[in-house]
């Protein structure tokens, strides 16, 4: 297991401050204006809250503004998290410290452990009665289910993107992939890493599929995990050429062409892992009877 509090804060370094929404209420009097009424008239029954203005609604748009600062700022605190992760600045096996995190983003262990909970349900990060929150440590067998799934999952979303292809989708998976080729210039590995499993995501978000979305989202970062689990010593990401192809298959409408270059490309990556479950078979009377 490795981390700790110092590991914890160093991998989420240039945090800041969380945006805040203040929500702004309106305040609107009304002024009541008496008639004048005959000597013998009846009194007119007075309201205890005639003139004031109705309190519910009020209540009711500030617990909405309430809850919506509070998605937000958990979205914020999810997405540092998962970039952390992404990029390997988490490891897998970090501990992740409740109220280490509620320090560093100000906020309360409530709200962590809300945080915590959604990463858990996309295994992501592993929950532990009595021990707390891991960041997932996928295992060879869960890496092979990864990747089983990719092949199934990817060429769809290569299909449905090609059927919905508009200049502007094409201009966003261009833009991604020079983003993703200036981080390789500068020699950023971190960016690479990050850019490289979001141009999956970025793909399936363009499909205009939600289901495929998240599911890929949750696939991209447990590869992550993986390569740096399993990967070897000359794997840090993607190939750098074979997106591009991918992109130039994509903008031709050939979508028999991209899916033979997606599954290639997952092949590639698994391959370059040491996924062998045999390796992790050791003769103890060997080593301990030399």
């Amino acid at each position: 297991m490795s981390g700790g509090p110092d590991a914890l804060r160093t991998a989420l370094e240039g945090v800041g401050h969380l945006r805040t929404i203040a929500g702004a209420s309106a305040h609107a009097g009304r002024t009541g204006v008496s008639e004048a009424k005959p000597l013998d008239a009846k009194p007119t029954p007075t309201h205890k809250h005639a003139h004031m203005p109705p309190t519910r609604p009020a209540r009711r748009g500030t617990a909405n503004q309430a809850r919506l600062a509070r998605e937000n700022a958990n979205d914020e605190i999810y997405e540092k998290i998962y970039v952390a992760i992404l990029e390997h600045r988490l490891h897998p096996g970090t501990k992740l410290v409740e109220e280490r995190l509620a320090e560093i983003f100000n906020v309360s262990r409530a709200r962590i452990r809300e945080v915590l909970a959604r990463l858990a349900h996309e295994q992501i990060v592993e929950l532990y009665p009595q021990r707390g929150a891991f960041v997932a440590r996928p295992t060879i067998e869960q890496a092979l289910d990864v990747f089983e799934a990719r092949r199934l999952i990817e060429p769809a979303v290569l299909r449905r993107l090609i059927e919905t292809l508009t200049p502007e989708k094409l201009a966003k998976l261009r833009l991604h992939q020079d983003l993703e080729q200036e981080a390789r210039r500068r020699d950023d590995k971190r960016a690479v890493i990050r850019l490289s499993g979001e141009f999956h995501s970025l793909a399936a978000e363009l499909a205009g599929n939600s289901a495929l979305t998240r599911s890929m989202r949750e696939l991209s970062v447990l590869t992550c995990l993986m390569i740096f689990l399993y990967d070897s010593p000359t794997t840090a990401s993607c190939r750098a050429d074979e997106h591009s192809q991918i992109i130039e298959a994509i903008s031709k409408r050939d979508a028999a062409r991209a899916e033979q270059l997606m599954l290639e490309h997952l092949e590639h990556i698994e391959s370059s892992m040491k996924l062998d479950a045999n390796e992790e078979q050791v003769d103890l009377e060997a080593i301990f009877k030399t």
